[in-house]
């Protein structure tokens, strides 16, 4: 038995975050392991018209790949996946990443809840749904459809946030299974590292 209950199920992680999300992402990316199995879907508000240095500069530290997909690309195990400058990244089914540069969500482009709705509709409830700290309340209808959909949520714990009116948001929308701290949420990725592996 596992202490938070996870199962072998799961087939992808998405995460979101916005300001004060950066730096927690780097420690989450350098903490797990570099055979973590499943990919990672990422979404964070950055800057748009700064296209380059974000991915090279998360990549420093990290033990995974990490890329910023093309329209219709395939979503392979284990690669992180991280949202481009200026544009909404959905996943389809089928297992590939969509691009648009549509309207902005939540005052974003790309939007969070565009990243976790459209996860929730293909992974359903094999989706592991992960919301760090923030400016907004982008990410609190994504976090709502994963848990409509049966899939597991996580928001970073508000007190332990740069910012906390993210993961308040997405508190207030649904109910969320785990509360955590950054360091908590790394060992709750170890051990769902630990359970999918075999």
């Amino acid at each position: 038995m596992t202490r938070f209950k996870l199962e072998k199920k799961y087939k992808a992680v998405v995460i979101g975050g916005s300001a004060g999300s950066f730096q927690g992402m780097v420690k989450i990316l350098e903490s797990i392991k570099p055979d973590f199995p499943l990919p990672i879907i990422t979404c964070l508000h950055r800057l748009k018209h700064v296209r380059h240095g974000f991915v090279e500069a998360l990549s420093l530290k990290s033990n995974k790949k990490i890329i910023e997909p093309y329209d219709k690309e395939s979503i392979k195990p284990g690669i992180v996946y991280i949202a481009p400058s200026n544009y909404h990244m959905s996943v389809e089914l089928g297992n590939t990443i969509s691009l648009s540069t549509e309207e902005m969500v939540n005052n974003s482009r790309p939007a969070i809840d565009i990243t976790l709705c459209s996860s929730a509709h293909v992974y359903r409830e094999k989706l592991v749904g992960i919301l760090l700290s923030g400016a907004n309340k982008d990410g609190g209808l994504g976090m709502k459809c994963i848990s409509e959909k049966g899939g597991i949520t996580v928001v970073q714990d508000p007190k332990d946030c740069v910012i906390d009116t993210m993961p308040k948001a997405a508190l207030s929308m649904t109910n969320i299974d785990h509360v955590l701290k950054l360091d908590q949420i790394i060992d709750f990725l170890n051990e769902l590292h630990a359970v999918c592996k075999n």
